[in-house]
């Protein structure tokens, strides 16, 4: 059995009720880019919604290429997706979240990369990895995710601390300054549920760790991974952190009352806080996350851009994509979405120089984060990091718990 036709075997064993089609060898006749075509486009989220203009103003450059974008939720895309895939319906291109990247190079049903055309250097390297299996790019970077660390100034002056922990250790001597002032909690971190190694990975990262060692199996039992665990752990364990996971809980809510005054989250918080709690202007700050033994890392998410396999526009495909990833574009995109831009040059632009103080630490983020690697099993993995993660939440020894997730784990990432 080749390996289109395995891949897509397993994706039906999840959507059983479809019919057994192949995706498609992509070798059919192409439509040549400067050819009069309509080019198919998926768009999640916000961003689908907001892509239709911005393919307007391409489409005044190219008048041959109408671009037609169907915005999908995010709650629903993956179920989409896979069905598409299977029942050969795929658009010629869509917007692909970055931890769903692994399971469709595996379905092969993404075309690879013209590296001729697009340079990796152009982007920050994370967000270039993350769409790299076995050497081969997927995916060209469109905009990017990073964490940083937000935190009440006012109430860390009065606590006696006057400038930004810049370690982990610093990071939890300002919690325990917070709490002893009169917060409930020290810091925010959410001790389990969906999103929840998205708290955790900061760790992992800055203390050197990975999810998968340099021969492709688990490393979520190193030493490394138990130390990130202990790090994380140690906020629940000693009551600095809740532990009872809220549904709906806001965490900027929570800090602008000053019941937990620091949490991680990314860029659209400096919006969120300026926009819901305008009585802490001037009593806030945002800041890079605090550094373990490698330095601060965060791990970078966010959305790339991929052309299907089945595609018979792939060269009007190609084209879209170079217009979206322009410095210019990608500036004009940040203004009006507030995405992080991928393309390192795109931060020269106007847009983003006047971005202020808040804005500039993300791009350090940028500078230094890391990927999650294109792991076709990661929604699975990533549930069982969270389960572990909980357990933890709860004081389940983090050692124990780790080498657990290390078994786990194994079947999930082997090739």
């Amino acid at each position: 059995m080749s390996r289109k036709a395995l891949s897509l075997t397993i994706a039906l064993a999840v959507v059983p009720a479809l019919a057994l089609t192949a995706c498609g060898s992509g070798d059919g006749g192409q439509v040549g880019a400067d050819a009069k075509q309509t080019l198919t486009v998926w768009g999640m989220g916000e961003e689908g919604a907001r892509l239709q203009k911005v393919a307007e103003e391409f489409t005044k450059e190219n008048p041959n290429i109408t671009v037609k974008v169907t915005p999908v939720g995010w709650d629903v895309v993956h179920q989409k997706m896979v069905s598409a895939a299977a029942g050969g319906k795929l658009p010629d291109m869509a917007q692909m979240g970055s931890t769903m990247m692994g399971e469709f190079i595996a379905l092969d049903a993404l075309e690879p990369v013209d590296e001729k055309v697009f340079d990796k250097n152009d982007f920050f390297p994370a967000t270039w990895d993350g769409n790299v299996q076995d050497g081969t790019a997927y995916g060209v970077p469109w905009y990017a995710d990073a964490r940083g660390l937000y935190y009440r100034t006012d109430l860390a002056e009065k606590a006696g601390i006057d400038k930004a922990p810049t370690t982990w250790q610093e990071h939890r001597a300002l919690a325990e300054a917070y709490q002893k002032n009169g917060a409930k909690w020290g810091t925010e971190l959410q001790p389990g549920s969906t999103g929840a190694w998205q708290s955790w990975l900061p760790f992992l990262y800055s203390e050197g760790g990975e999810l998968v060692d340099k021969d492709g199996r688990s490393a979520l039992g190193s030493a490394e991974a138990v130390k990130a665990f202990d790090m994380w752990g140690g906020y629940f364990k000693d009551g600095l952190a809740r532990k009872n996971f809220v549904v709906g809980h806001d965490p900027v809510k929570s800090f602008g009352s000053g019941e937990a005054p620091t949490f991680m989250s990314g860029p659209w918080m400096v919006q969120n806080i300026t926009d819901q709690q305008p009585q802490l202007e001037g009593k806030w700050k945002a800041a890079a996350l605090p550094a373990g033994s490698k330095g601060s890392v965060s791990w970078v998410g966010g959305s790339s851009l991929v052309t299907f396999k089945d595609s018979e526009h792939k060269a009007a495909a190609e084209k879209f994509t170079a217009f979206l990833t322009t410095p210019e574009t990608q500036a004009e995109w940040y203004t009006m979405a507030k995405s992080l831009p991928a393309s390192k040059a795109a931060w020269d632009q106007p847009q983003l120089k006047e971005g202020g103080e808040s804005l500039m630490v993300f791009k350090q983020s940028l500078d230094t984060a890391k990927e999650v690697p294109p792991l076709e099993k990661w929604s699975e993995i990533a549930a069982l990091i969270e389960g572990t993660l909980e357990k933890i939440a709860q004081g389940a020894d983090p050692a124990a718990e780790a080498k657990k997730l290390q078994g786990s784990t194994e079947g999930l990432m082997a090739k």
